[in-house]
C-alpha cells in the first residue's frame, strides 16, 4: 500500500461515530483505559474524562474495522494526562485505532509502545495519533517517547515531542511502512527525534519542526539486529523515505543517511546545526546482505550555519556517496562572506553559495521568505512536495527551502 491509498483509508474510512461511547476515568463506569479497551467493540469511542491517570495501561489486541475505527479521545485536548509507569500504554496487534488529545509524561521505558507481538506477518496497522503530547521521559537510556515496531499505515499529526531521554528517540520506528508524520514539533531530544530502521519504508515526514532535536534529528536508517527486520529479508535499513517542508533548528546533524536507499530530503530549511549538515553512514556492515547507503537525494534545501559547524558533509566507510544527487540547495555561512562553498561527494547542480536567504525573523523561528530572497523561484522544478511548511502550494518555479515566497 502506498501513501495515496493510506491517506484515503485514514481520512475517509474510519466512518462516523455511531456506536457506543465508553465513558472512562474518575467517577465513570470504566475507571481505566485498560478496562474500557477490554469492553470496546469496533466503532466504539473510549472517551477519557479530564484528569491525571497512571501509566501501564494495556490496549492488547484492541482492533477496530475498516469502517468502524475505535477512537480513544480526550474530553478536552490536553486535559487528560497519563503519567508514569514503564509505558503509558502498550498494545500488540492493534488496528484501526484513532487516538486524540492525550498527554503522556514521565514514563521509564517507552512513553507509548505499539508492536506486532513478534508476528511479523501481521503488523499493527491503521493507527492515527493526533494532537497528542509526549514529554519528559523519566529515563536516560535507549528509551523512546513513542516506540513502534512492526506497525504500518500510520498517521502521526500535529503532535508534540518534548524532552526525550538522552539515549532515546522521540519516535523510534523499526520495520514500519506506508506512513505519514505531519505537522509535529520535536524539541530537546536525545539520540534523535525520529529514527526509521529495520526494513522501514515508504514513510513521509512533512512540515514538522525540529529544535535541538538530538545528535541526529532524523536518522534515515540505523543499525538493527537481523532478528528484528520487517520484512525479514530486507537488504537495507530503510528505503523510499521522503523528508519535505520541515524546519531544523540546531542539532548536531539534522539529517543522517544511514544504510538507507532511494530517499529524498527536499525543500527543507536547516538553521545553525552544530557539527554537520548531513552524514552518509553505513553502520550495519554485513556486506553479503546489505546494500551500501546509496541513491539518495538532497535538493532544494536552505542551509544556514555559523562557525560552530565542523563540516557540511560527513562520509563514512562502506557507503556509495557518488550515487547521491545534490541540487539547487542554498548554502549560507552567516559569519564568513569569503566561504567558498560546501565540500560534497558529487558536483551539485543549480546550487547557490554565500547568499543570505533573508529570513523574515529567525530569532522568532520565522523562516519564511519573500520575493527579495535569492531562494525565490530558484528551486528544482520537482512536483514534490506540493505544499510548503505552512500549507501553501509551491509554485511551478518553486522556492528553495521549506517556505514558498509570500
Amino acid at each position: 500500500m502506498r501513501l495515496p491509498v493510506l491517506l484515503s483509508l485514514l481520512f475517509f474510512l474510519h466512518g462516523p461515530l455511531r456506536a457506543t461511547v465508553l465513558h472512562t476515568g474518575h467517577g465513570q463506569r470504566y475507571t481505566s483505559v485498560s478496562g474500557a479497551a477490554k469492553a470496546a467493540a469496533p466503532g466504539d469511542t473510549i472517551l477519557v474524562h479530564n484528569g491525571v491517570y497512571p501509566g501501564d495501561q494495556s490496549l492488547q489486541g484492541l482492533r477496530g474495522a475498516p469502517r468502524k475505527w475505535i477512537c480513544i479521545l480526550a474530553e478536552k485536548r490536553g486535559g487528560v494526562t497519563f503519567e508514569g509507569g514503564i509505558s503509558a500504554w502498550k498494545g500488540s496487534d492493534v488496528a484501526y485505532l484513532r487516538i486524540e488529545g492525550m498527554v503522556f509524561a514521565r514514563q521509564t521505558g517507552n512513553g507509548l509502545n505499539f508492536d506486532d507481538g513478534g508476528t511479523y506477518a501481521s503488523p499493527a496497522h491503521h493507527i492515527v495519533l493526533r494532537h497528542c503530547i509526549f514529554r519528559d521521559m523519566a529515563a536516560t537510556g535507549n528509551n523512546d517517547l513513542l516506540k513502534l515496531s512492526g506497525a504500518d499505515d500510520l498517521l502521526i499529526e500535529d503532535c508534540i515531542f518534548l524532552n526525550g531521554s538522552p539515549g532515546g528517540s522521540g519516535i523510534d520506528m523499526v520495520g514500519c511502512h506506508n506512513s505519514l508524520l505531519r505537522g509535529c514539533r520535536f524539541e530537546n531530544m536525545g539520540a534523535n527525534a525520529v529514527q526509521m530502521k529495520g526494513g522501514s519504508s515508504h514513510i513521509n515526514i512533512e512540515a514538522c519542526k525540529f529544535k535541538n532535536a538530538g545528535s541526529r534529528a532524523l536518522n534515515l536508517g540505523g543499525s538493527t539486529g537481523e532478528a528484528f527486520f520487517r520484512p525479514a529479508d530486507a537488504a537495507w535499513e530503510a528505503a523510499d523515505l521522503k523528508v519535505s517542508g520541515n524546519v531544523f533548528i540546531g542539532s548536531e546533524v539534522p539529517v543522517a543517511f544511514v544504510g538507507c536507499i532511494r530517499s529524498e530530503v527536499v525543500n527543507n530549511t536547516i538553521y545553525k546545526p552544530t557539527r554537520w549538515v548531513i552524514r552518509i553512514l553505513q553502520e550495519n556492515r554485513d556486506t553479503a546482505r546489505f546494500v551500501k547507503c546509496r541513491d539518495n537525494v538532497f535538493r532544494n534545501n536552505i542551509v544556514c550555519f555559523d562557525e560552530q559547524l565542523r563540516t557540511v558533509c560527513s562520509i563514512g566507510a562502506g557507503t556509495a556517496p557518488e550515487s547521491f544527487i545534490f541540487s539547487n540547495n542554498l548554502w549560507f555561512h552567516t559569519g564568513n562572506n569569503a566561504w567558498q562553498g560546501p565540500q560534497l561527494p558529487v558536483k551539485e547542480t543549480g546550487g547557490l553559495t554565500g547568499k543570505d536567504p533573508l529570513f523574515a525573523g529567525p530569532g522568532k523561528e520565522d523562516f519564511s521568505i519573500d520575493a527579495r530572497s535569492p531562494a525565490a523561484r530558484a528551486g528544482f522544478p520537482s512536483p514534490y512536495p506540493p505544499k510548503d511548511h505552512a500549507g501553501n502550494d509551491f509554485r511551478g518555479q518553486r522556492a528553495i527551502g521549506a517556505f514558498e515566497t509570500k
